[in-house]
Parts: C-alpha cells; sequence; structure tokens
C-alpha cells in the first residue's frame, strides 16, 4: 500500500500519540491512521533555513522538519503567503501588500521545502500539500525528478480571474497549481472559481469530462470539503458538558442564553461587524436585555502582522464600548477572551449555547459550524447563524444564513435564533446533524486520495491537461 505524505507550512504539536488538535491534524487523522511521513516548517528559527530534515517518530508517523531563517520566515510567512495571498483569497483586495523580494522568498522557501523533502521520498509514496503557502511546491519537487503522485489541497477560498489579476505574477503561480496532478477545494464555488482562471490566465477552455491540451500533463481539479466525526465529537460534548469548566460557564449564566463565536483573531473573521451587531441586538430588541450573553474566544495568531495588531485594538474598543453602554452591576453582556481554549472545553461550552454566531467575512469552511451542531442536544437544540460567504453554508442550509456584512440583518437573525420555538430547532437540528455526518473527515480523506491515486470518487470534479503559454509581464 502506498505510504501518505503530508506536507504542510506547520506541523500539528506533537505527543507519543502523534500530531495533536489543530484543524488540519483532526482532519487528516483518518489518512495517517496506518502511519505515514508529515513534513514541515518545525516553527524554529535558525541563523539559516535548512535543506536536511529533522526526522522523529510520534506513534506510527514519521515527522520531518526544516528551520527558516529569520528573514525567510518575514518574507515567506509573514509576507507573501500572510500579506498577500490571505488577504487576496480570503476576497480583502486593499489588504494586498506585494513586494518582488518577498515573492522570490516565497519561491526559494518551497524549493528548500522540496530539497529537504526529496530524498525522504519512497517511489510508492504519494504526496499531499496543504495550503496557500505552499503552492509552488510540486514545480520545485518536479524540477528535482520527482515523479510521484502529488496533490495539492486548498483549505482556504479560491478568487475568480477577476480578482486574481490584482496580484502580480498570478499567471505564473496558476502555472505552478496546475503542476500538480490533483488540486482540491472546499467548495464548488471554490472549484469554478478556479476553472475561471484555469481559462483566462492559462487559455485552456474547460468542457466537461473533457481532456484538452498537448503536453500530456492532465490536471484533476475536485470539490471536497472537510469535515469532523460529528457522532465523536457529539459524545464528546455530552461529556464536557459535565466538567468542571463548563458548570462554572453554566453558573455565571444564571439561567441567560448563550451566544458563542469562537475564531482565531482574524480579519476575515468579521468579528468587528458581529460585535455591531450583538450591540444591535440589545439596542433594537430589548426583551433580550438581561437575559443573554455572548461569549467570543478570539484566539490570538500572527500578531507581528500590523493588521491583526489593529484588528485586536479595534475589538477591544468595541468590546469596552458595548459594555460599557449595556452593562448591569450583575450583567456584563460580552465576554471576549484571546486566549485559545481546549477543543474539550469549547465542546461542553457549545452544547450550553443557544446560539453558535459564526459569520465570516469569507471562510474556506469552518469547522466551527460543524463542530457547533455536533455539540447540541437533539432535544433540545440550539441554532446555528452562519454567513453565506462560509464553506460550509454550501452544505448547511438549515442554518440562519446572513450577509456578514449587514450587521442589521445578523442581529435580527440572533432575534429569530433566540425565540425559535423547539419544533423548529429540533427539525432543523436533525437535518444539519445527518449532513455533517455524511460529509466527515474520513470521506475527505477518502475522496481525495481516492481522486491522487487516480480513482473514482464521490468528489465533483473535472479533468484538463494544460497548454503551455507565454508567461505574462
Amino acid at each position: 500500500m502506498a505510504r501518505i505524505v503530508i506536507v504542510s507550512n506547520r506541523i500539528p504539536a506533537t505527543s507519543p500519540k502523534g500530531p495533536q488538535a489543530g484543524g488540519l491534524a483532526i482532519g487528516l487523522k483518518d489518512c495517517l491512521k496506518d502511519g505515514g511521513l508529515w513534513f514541515g516548517w518545525s516553527g524554529d528559527i535558525s541563523a539559516q533555513t535548512s535543506t536536511d530534515a529533522k526526522i522523529s517518530h510520534t506513534g506510527k508517523i514519521d515527522v520531518a522538519t526544516i528551520d527558516l531563517s529569520r528573514e525567510d520566515y518575514k518574507k515567506f510567512y509573514v509576507g507573501y503567503s500572510n500579506s498577500t495571498l490571505w488577504p487576496l483569497l480570503h476576497f480583502q483586495p486593499g489588504l494586498v501588500e506585494f513586494d518582488r523580494a518577498q515573492f522570490e522568498t516565497y519561491l526559494s522557501v518551497n524549493h528548500a521545502f522540496a530539497r529537504a523533502l526529496a530524498p525522504l521520498i519512497q517511489p510508492s509514496d504519494i504526496i499531499w500539500a496543504h495550503d496557500y503557502h505552499l503552492i509552488p511546491l510540486a514545480c520545485s519537487l518536479r524540477a528535482l525528478g520527482v515523479k510521484n503522485r502529488i496533490g495539492f489541497f486548498l483549505h482556504v477560498p479560491f478568487v475568480p480571474a477577476s480578482l486574481l489579476s490584482v496580484l502580480p505574477r498570478a499567471d505564473k503561480l496558476m502555472h505552478m497549481l496546475c503542476t500538480y496532478d490533483v488540486v482540491g477545494f472546499q467548495t464548488h464555488q471554490h472549484l469554478r472559481d478556479f476553472e475561471d482562471c484555469v481559462r483566462n490566465f492559462l487559455n485552456v477552455p474547460i468542457e466537461p469530462d473533457a481532456s484538452i491540451g498537448i503536453d500530456n500533463h492532465p490536471l484533476r481539479a475536485i470539490a471536497t470539503p472537510i469535515g469532523i466525526d460529528a457522532r465523536a465529537f457529539a459524545r464528546q460534548a455530552k461529556r464536557s458538558a459535565q466538567s468542571r469548566v463548563t458548570k462554572r460557564l453554566e453558573e455565571s449564566m444564571v439561567g441567560r442564553a448563550l451566544i458563542i463565536g469562537v475564531d482565531r483573531l482574524d480579519y476575515s473573521k468579521g468579528l468587528p461587524n458581529r460585535f455591531e451587531a450583538f450591540g444591535r441586538l440589545l439596542d433594537r430588541f430589548s426583551e433580550h436585555r438581561l437575559k443573554v450573553s455572548y461569549l467570543q474566544v478570539a484566539a490570538r495568531s500572527r500578531e507581528d502582522v500590523a493588521e491583526y495588531q489593529r484588528l485586536k485594538r479595534d475589538l477591544d474598543r468595541r468590546a469596552g464600548e458595548i459594555n460599557g453602554r449595556h452593562a448591569e452591576f450583575d450583567w456584563v453582556p460580552l465576554r471576549y477572551i484571546t486566549r485559545a481554549v481546549s477543543r474539550a472545553t469549547l465542546a461542553g461550552f457549545y452544547r450550553k449555547a443557544r446560539v453558535g454566531l459564526v459569520t465570516p467575512l469569507w471562510d474556506g469552511m469552518n469547522l466551527v459550524a460543524k463542530e457547533y451542531v455536533a455539540a447540541q442536544d437533539p432535544d433540545d437544540p440550539g441554532v446555528l447563524v452562519l454567513s453565506r460567504f462560509a464553506g460550509a453554508a454550501e452544505e448547511l442550509t438549515e442554518a440562519i444564513i446572513v450577509n456578514p456584512l449587514d450587521s442589521d440583518e445578523i442581529a435580527e437573525a440572533l432575534h429569530q435564533a433566540l425565540t425559535m420555538p423547539r419544533a423548529e430547532r429540533k427539525a432543523r437540528h436533525e437535518k444539519l446533524f445527518e449532513k455533517i455526518c455524511r460529509t466527515t473527515a474520513a470521506s475527505f480523506c477518502r475522496d481525495f486520495i481516492s481522486a491522487l491515486l487516480g480513482e473514482s470518487c464521490g468528489a465533483d470534479h473535472i479533468t484538463t491537461t494544460l497548454v503551455p503559454t507565454a508567461t505574462r509581464s
């Protein structure tokens, strides 16, 4: 059986039982249950970027890492990956910063990854790279003579050609992306946007089930959404609801309804709009005063990126303003914390929350939405309020779907959720739970690996052969 080689920018935190926590580790757990190799950046900064991997072992999984130099970290990670690609792929062209030196470093770090990985690859391995940091990786591996099957999955959204054209050297990036054998996306919309870019940047027409071109490189592009083990998470939530920390939360609510939001502290998550919406709920629907509290967990991330520093200051100000305007001596309406909370603890919190508030401006999928649904008590479930621009909205149509830019619409959705009859809540939840049990982490891994092995799978796909075109200036 082929060994699976996972490549990601960062490896998950490890323990003797293997990679732990984090959406990527959770999603790929089934892939590596029989062992494999996980390769990525160690998280360490060294005098220079290494090209000889350090090998360790966690259970059946081999873990290989390299260090980055401080300069490469700044230009590859802070710079091109998170100040150029991240805002662009989240439909924020006004936040895109482009620097040619950062782009060249992005390419060179991917080549360093390839040089360190290539000696570890066995002839029968299949290689699966993850996310926007590693778009050029297959091109670098091919240049080193690696002939294995190589797949790529984009966990964030993809954008149409009209927006990708904002990016200098976008055509070069598209050529590199199309060096993979299989490219996967979270939703059908992201897949259609990719097709749009193939047509416009590579001059390749795409027709259903058509193989096009002369260079003998078939590319398979698929939509295969990531999921969770919903039944296992439901059991975890039921246990966690009885934990000491969940009981502390419940006691502090003194009978009030709980609205919960859980996100990284990131401008793509729509947190300022969400805070504004909660304030408008209290302003417009006075029956909820003293009867509801909103807990927002927003774990800090990318603290060395200026835009994230500005976001934290803005949210601090907004939280203070809302509480200053609405709080009573025995009621703090908005609780806002910026440190990470364990997934097990959150499972108990979700189960106690009447409303799950998931309103990113754009998101590839958003597993919090699925975890919230899984955690609910089926006899008295809460209600999911979900952004139409989260990838999860393509599946979870029984949620209350909102435009995250319209704070009044979110406030109205919160009111609807808080006043929804139990019968309607149960009917919505039953359908949502059935869907998240069908689209799981296991099905995500199975469908992608099947496509990479050249087998038929449940994922929708296109097959096309790319025609080399002249690089645009």
